[in-house]
């Protein structure tokens, strides 16, 4: 077993998982807004998803999610993915959520005035 340690507390990864990913994966903690929730990312790759949340998804449920990437220019996107829940995990008060993501959109982020 792989033992990784990130700022969200110790996550269990099994190798046999690790070499099945055909993309890399990005950790990151950045907020995700969902349609009736938020949710803090934990990875991102283009393919997949994983973010903890305090609301339950079940499995084969397809979500839809938004994450904005800001520059330091005042600028970014706005990433709205659209994907397949495959895998959940409990975690204290939280639930870890894996998403197969099937379609994402780009767009600029808007201005702020």
């Amino acid at each position: 077993m792989l033992y990784l340690s990130d700022q969200l507390g110790d996550v269990e990864m099994t190798a046999r998982l690790a070499k099945r990913r055909n993309h890399h994966r990005v950790r990151t903690v950045l907020p995700v807004c969902l349609e009736n929730a938020t949710a803090i990312m934990r990875d991102l790759s283009t393919s997949g998803a994983y973010f903890w949340i305090n609301a339950t998804h079940a499995i084969g449920e397809t979500v839809t999610f938004s994450v904005r990437f800001q520059t330091s220019a005042g600028g970014g996107t706005v990433w709205t993915c659209r994907g397949n829940v495959v895998r959940t995990e409990l975690r204290d008060s939280d639930i870890g959520v894996a998403v197969k993501i099937i379609e994402t959109t780009v767009e600029p982020m808007p201005q702020r005035f």
